[in-house]
């Protein structure tokens, strides 16, 4: 073979140039190894960047916050056999999140597939339940067309994750079709006239309008359309998690009532129960089932997507108004400016705010002098991070404090896992953030469980050099599971673990480790980990001594 010669390796690295992609993560494997090869020794400048992990699943994870930055798929390529399948719950969250991205997963030479031999699986087959498209290449010449349908595919629609199986002699095969340059992504125009002008007129008709706020509202430009629109009309905003940060800090005091999930007892599910008119922007069900916010059946709903939503006994919206967010949006604005909640709805939602802005000292202070109340800790951490940093949120008990209690200003800045409650997530999503957004620290935060989940990747960022600071809520349980499992049997069960010298496990990394050994010095030892370069992980005893009070769902005549 000639220095001339192009393969299958080289036609995907063309087609990750032609679509825009900065970077790769990974884990090598002899039956992806010239793929890797080619990444890790690039003769074209334009070529992403490679990025070894520690775990496939921690490399899916990282490519998924690469996507729901940024809006664009990002990329994980792997090894055969266990390289691959580790990949899955990695995609299945970013599939049922709305995270783009693109996997390319190594399998054996096509000779073999039918063979009982190292490393052979049905890839494509074990995807296809959890992506938006799971394919095999079969010829060389069809590489960039199959990889251009997976970019497709991962962005069209809600976005998810995309799965390509690339056979060995594939990969290694002499290719002479050139790859595929990027169609522009097709653009919707917004709904209906007809129905943009029927929701004018319902809501100028409405005592109470709410906005529910989901994911698909937090892209920059329909976040942008809804400021507008609350600004000119004053109607009340409530998010989802995935949605926060879209009412921006000189909007809050009018228009943000809260964050809803998980558990359905928060000041926003009042005010949905409440409102005569809900709606939906950019929401998807699996943020917070509509079983949870409407469980009487009772609220009138309307929809604002880009695509049709999900129908249940609990959402049946009365139109679903399909098109452009962020143009639909536009078109209403002028329809609706100057309108006003009735006098009635105004105090009503005087008392909600009131609410959200006191129920921070509800709690009392934890009876054990060592550890930290969680609604200290959220305050603190509020008063470190600006509004330009990225927070992302693990799953475990803190992540319901996070979620409740502490303030974003900016979408896609707080990122939690409520599609699939994925623990590990944090620490990845954070090296995500710190790679896109490398002028800003990243914040991670997780409970001493779901740290080790993906702690492996503490020397990802030790190598990279990223600034993050990653703050573990420490109870020496799996909490979240411990306090419901008391709720539910008066007992737990199996959510006990053995200690771990956090200090210690970021020094063998090589990383900064701090401890919070007295609430007093809370704020002393968050001061030296954000003036800290490089990782710093801060190990804080917390006390979850009121997490019961998480926990209790109001019934619906305690409304």
């Amino acid at each position: 073979m000639t220095e001339e010669t192009r393969y299958g390796a080289d036609a995907v690295v063309e087609s990750l140039i032609n679509h825009n992609v900065k970077y790769v993560f990974g884990i090598p494997g002899a039956k992806i190894d010239r793929l890797f090869e080619r990444l890790a020794h690039p003769t074209d400048p334009q070529s992403p960047k490679l990025v070894v992990a520690r775990h496939e699943q921690n490399a899916a994870f990282i490519a998924a916050g690469i996507g729901r930055l940024t809006g664009e798929p990002g990329v994980v390529a792997v090894t055969s056999g266990p390289g691959a399948s580790n990949l899955a719950t990695g995609l299945v969250t970013a599939t049922a999140e709305g995270d783009p991205v693109v996997a390319i997963g190594g399998q054996v030479p096509r000779k073999d597939l039918l063979r009982l031999t190292h490393q052979s699986m049905a890839n494509a087959a074990l995807f296809k339940p959890i992506t938006k498209l799971s394919a095999e290449i079969q010829d060389p010449e069809n590489i960039s067309e199959v990889l251009a349908n997976a970019f497709e595919s991962a962005t069209a629609g809600k976005q998810g994750a995309s799965f390509v199986s690339l056979p060995q002699d594939v990969d290694d095969a002499e290719v002479t079709s050139p790859a595929l340059e990027p169609l522009q992504a097709p653009v919707l125009g917004p709904a209906s006239p007809a129905d943009i002008s029927l929701l004018a007129q319902e809501i100028r008709s409405a005592k109470l309008p709410v906005i529910l706020a989901g994911m698909r509202a937090s892209s920059p430009e329909v976040t942008g359309a809804i400021r507008h629109l609350v600004t000119v009309a004053n109607i009340p905003v409530v998010e989802t998690f995935q949605g926060a940060g879209i009412i921006s800090r000189d909007l809050e005091a009018d228009h943000y009532f809260g964050r809803v999930g998980l558990f359905r007892n928060q000041p926003g599910d009042r005010l949905l129960k409440q409102a005569d008119l809900v709606i939906a922007i950019g929401y998807d069900a699996v943020e917070y089932e509509p079983r949870n916010w409407n469980a009487e059946k009772q609220a009138r709903i309307v929809t604002i997507d880009a695509t049709a939503a999900q129908l249940d006994q609990h959402f049946q919206p009365e139109t679903q108004l399909v098109g452009d967010i962020a143009q639909t949006l536009a078109i209403l604005q002028p329809a609706i400016k100057g309108y006003q909640p009735s006098t009635a709805a105004k105090q009503t939602l005087a008392e909600f705010h009131e609410e959200l802005t006191t129920r921070d000292q509800n709690f009392e202070a934890g009876e054990v002098d060592t550890t930290v109340e969680p609604l200290a800790l959220v305050a603190a951490l509020q008063d470190h991070i600006t509004d330009d940093m990225t927070v992302s949120v693990d799953v475990g008990s803190h992540y319901i404090w996070m979620a409740r209690h502490f303030r974003s200003y900016e979408p896609r800045h707080l990122l939690f896992s409520n599609g699939m409650q994925t623990l590990g997530v944090a620490l990845p999503w954070a090296i995500a953030a710190a790679l896109v957004r490398p002028n800003h620290q990243a914040v991670s935060v997780s409970g001493d469980a779901g740290f080790l989940f993906s702690g492996q990747e503490l020397e990802t960022a030790v190598r990279l050099g990223l600034n993050i600071v990653h703050i573990i809520w420490n109870d020496g349980h799996y909490d979240m599971v411990k306090f419901q499992e008391e709720m539910k049997y008066g007992v737990d069960a199996a959510v006990d673990f053995g200690h771990v010298d956090y200090v210690k496990y970021a020094e063998a990394f090589g990383a900064t480790g701090l401890r919070v050994n007295n609430p007093a010095d809370l704020n002393k030892v968050l001061d030296q980990a954000f003036a800290t370069k490089g990782p710093v992980i801060v190990d804080v005893p917390v006390d979850y001594s009121h997490n019961q009070e998480l926990g209790k769902t109001l019934l619906p005549d305690q409304f």
